[in-house]
This record gives C-alpha cells, sequence and structure tokens, in this order.
C-alpha cells in the first residue's frame, strides 16, 4: 500500500479500536503515514528495528516510537557505538519518546533499557559497569528464561546524554541439540510475545522471560509458524498465571 491508497477518514475508523501498533518500516511511506495518524489519536507504538532498514525508511518512524525492538547488530549500526549498553542508552537519549529499547541476542537472550521520568540530579553510572555487574548475578545454570534487573539510577553511556531508567538482561532457554530444529522467525515470536505482554501489562521482568520462552518454543519445529505456541501451552503457564 501507499498513502493514497486509503483516505485519512478510512484510516482513522481503521485505528478507532486500535490500543497498541506495531510497525516494521517496510512499505515506509505507508508505515509512516499510518503511524502519524496513531500519534494523533494518542495510540501507542512499537517499532521493529530491523537492520536492513535505511535510515530514511527508520528514523520518522523512531521519533513516534513508544517502544523499540531490535537486533543484536542494529544499535551498532544505528549509533556507531560498538558496546551494546551504551549504543542502548544513546537510542533513548536520540528518541526522547520512547519508554523502552530491547535487543535481542539470539541464544544470549536479550537486553532491555527502560527508561521513567525522572529529574533528580544524582550522578550518572556507567552503564557498561552496570551491565556487567548484572551478567555477574545471572544464574548459568538456569535452563529455562530468567531476568536479571538494575535498580533505576542516572545512567551515562559512550555518548554524550544521560537518562534515568534501569537495565535488564533476560536470558535464553537453553534448547537441547536434538530439540533445536529451526530459528526462522525466532525475532518475530519474540517481538509478537512483548507486543502480548504490553497489551496485558506484564511488568518486564516476566515480560523478557515470556518472550524468550515462546521463541525457544519456535525453534522445536520447522518454519516460522509452526512451532508458535499457543497460549494453552504449559511451558507458558507459569508466565500467564
Amino acid at each position: 500500500m501507499v498513502p493514497c491508497d486509503i483516505s485519512m477518514s478510512n484510516l482513522s475508523a481503521a485505528l478507532q479500536d486500535v490500543n497498541l501498533l506495531y510497525l516494521d518500516g517496510y512499505s515506509h511511506e505507508m508505515a509512516l503515514s499510518v503511524g502519524k495518524q496513531a500519534d494523533l489519536m494518542k495510540i501507542p507504538i512499537l517499532v521493529d528495528a530491523e537492520p536492513e532498514r535505511t535510515k530514511t525508511e527508520l528514523e520518522h518512524l523512531l521519533d513516534l516510537s513508544s517502544y523499540i525492538v531490535c537486533s543484536g547488530k542494529f544499535p551498532e549500526k544505528w549509533t556507531s557505538i560498538s558496546c551494546i549498553p551504551s549504543a542502548l542508552l544513546e537510542i533513548l537519549v536520540q528518541y526522547p519518546r520512547a519508554r523502552f529499547v530491547i535487543a535481542t541476542l539470539g541464544e544470549n537472550g536479550c537486553m532491555m533499557l527502560e527508561r521513567i521520568e525522572d529529574d533528580s540530579g544524582i550522578d550518572a553510572v556507567d552503564i557498561g559497569n552496570v551491565a556487567e555487574s548484572l551478567r555477574l548475578k545471572v544464574h548459568k545454570d538456569d535452563n529455562l528464561p530468567t531476568c536479571v534487573s538494575s535498580k533505576f539510577m542516572r545512567l551515562s553511556g559512550r555518548g554524550h546524554g544521560t537518562i534515568h531508567g534501569r537495565l535488564l538482561i533476560g536470558t535464553a532457554e537453553k534448547i537441547p541439540a536434538p530439540e533445536l530444529v529451526d530459528t526462522t522467525g525466532c525475532g518475530d515470536a519474540f517481538i509478537g510475545a512483548v507486543l502480548y505482554g504490553l497489551c496485558t501489562e506484564m511488568a518486564p521482568e516476566k515480560m523478557l522471560p515470556f518472550a524468550c520462552q515462546v521463541a525457544g518454543i519456535k525453534c522445536r519445529a520447522i518454519g516460522a509458524r509452526t512451532g508458535l505456541p499457543w497460549r494453552s501451552d504449559a511451558r507458558l503457564s507459569k508466565y500467564l498465571a
């Protein structure tokens, strides 16, 4: 689709009962048109920032974003900062409307930086040091996804800005080699679970391992959709109780 394919009145009607909008930068002119209308209607927007998309395709969408999810390659590509925690911080500095950014890290799980509004003048802590201390808290013997979180604090990185927020690390499921069939679509499965978590107001400490678990379950079948779990899947019960 292109913007001239749909009138603004029809677009407004289509978004009338929408509580959350997902955009990924494909057909970016249409995505931006929908995003701008959603923004006028105060609908939160999650942007899937894929590294294959250009700045032209993504930058205006990111300006509108309430939430950002990306792969582990995207933060450095976008910010030229090789340290992922510092790059995530720089992304939130660049896009002050975004409440969080999550980087998916494959078998290493994911990393999330969450922002809260706070004007306190406390000294900033280096986010790289916070990330290292969190990694030491991860229980490496856990086979199922877990999450560790820092406290809320003023954070600085390798860029020029600071934010008040917290860093979270989610671990991936350790899947036995005979059960690992196909990783196609794992990122999409993760994002789908994040969208579910947002719609059901899951706390980030639960949402990250839940999303990692959904992605891990998907890996046990060929194709992007075959292995996706139903909500009734017993392996998800502890997250959905």
